[in-house]
């Protein structure tokens, strides 16, 4: 399938889209629905990455149930503004700064809010700095800051996807055979895409991983009260889920329940055969999930199951329904 005229994958009922932000910066994103509650998703943190590649396959499930979806090009990452002044130089801070400018240029009062890998610790990070404008957290494969880190002991030194980008499809494919299970859903016009966004953002993707020490780690120590979500984060009542593919090849399993052990108000789910990018490997398992959790709060005994709910502890009552 051909890309369309800016290097896009054609998402049915995605409409491309442009904001100017209140610093100035052009911040590009899709939109799939045309009224319905908000919700934003918010896509990982590898070469080539945007809204389009990380939420092709949920975004317009949302919007059939009903959604109006956003899904915006995080700065360093697809479309987003190559001027230098807008490079994420602090890191996460710039992140965090967008995504605050973001939802007020597009007038979203509240919202519903995903994210996935980089995405799944930047909606931590939005949500414990603006809980008043969350309704709930979908939130898959990534860190929760202090509250719950990443131990070393799960870390998979040298398989990092962020690392080794040469600017090539081939490399392209490799990397997203580390996030991804399934090869059948690494099309063509996919590889195309995310080759072409990640050569067009090189310098600000760098820029943006040479600013900190890991995702959830600010060098700069003053940040620490923005970034600190231990004792925060768990005081929150938004409803929230964690989706954590059985088969990620970034983190092994033992990373999820480190995390489970730590958050009692969050709901885990282990989907079988889904990798780092659940939504895009079993989109029929993680479709319902998070559409049910968007709509009512709370998903089904069968959802749940389906979905892989944990069984290392009782499931909480609030979220699933037995």
């Amino acid at each position: 399938m051909a890309l369309t005229s800016e290097g896009l994958i054609a998402i049915e009922g995605g409409l491309s889209r442009y904001v100017r932000l209140s610093s100035g910066a052009r911040a590009h994103f899709h939109t799939f629905g045309r009224d319905g509650v908000p919700g934003v998703l918010i896509h990982g943190g590898i070469a080539g990455s945007s809204g389009a590649a990380g939420w092709r396959s949920i975004a317009p499930y949302l919007a059939s149930r009903g959604f109006q979806v956003f899904c915006p090009d995080m700065p360093g990452f697809g479309l987003a503004d190559t001027r230098e002044q807008y490079w994420p130089r602090r890191g996460m801070i710039d992140h965090l700064a967008f995504l605050e400018e973001f939802v007020d240029a597009v007038c979203l009062d509240t919202f519903h809010l995903s994210g996935n890998s980089l995405g799944c610790i930047n909606s931590v990070f939005y949500t414990v700095n603006n809980p008043q404008r969350v309704r709930s957290l979908a939130i898959m494969a990534g860190g929760f800051g202090d509250a719950a880190p990443i131990s070393r002991r799960n870390a998979n030194p040298g398989k990092n996807p962020a690392d080794g980008w040469q600017g090539t499809k081939e490399d392209m494919r490799r990397m997203m055979r580390l996030i991804l299970n399934h090869d059948d859903v690494i099309t063509e016009d996919i590889l195309e895409m995310r080759t072409r966004s990640a050569n067009l953002q090189l310098e600000s993707f760098r820029a943006l991983w040479d600013a900190q020490e890991s995702p959830e780690t600010p060098k700069d120590p003053r940040l620490m009260s923005v970034f600190t979500t231990k004792g925060r984060l768990t005081r929150l009542d938004i409803p929230t889920i964690y989706v954590f593919g059985a088969e990620d090849r970034i983190y092994p399993i033992e990373t999820g329940h480190d995390q489970e052990d730590l958050l009692p108000n969050v709901q885990f789910f282990y989907p079988e055969d889904c990798g780092h990018q659940a939504q895009t490997d079993r989109p029929d398992l993680v479709n319902p999930l998070i559409g049910d959790f968007f709509e009512h709060g709370w998903v089904s005994a069968q959802v749940a199951k389906a979905a892989g709910v944990s069984t290392r502890r009782p499931p909480l009552p609030a979220i699933v329904r037995l």
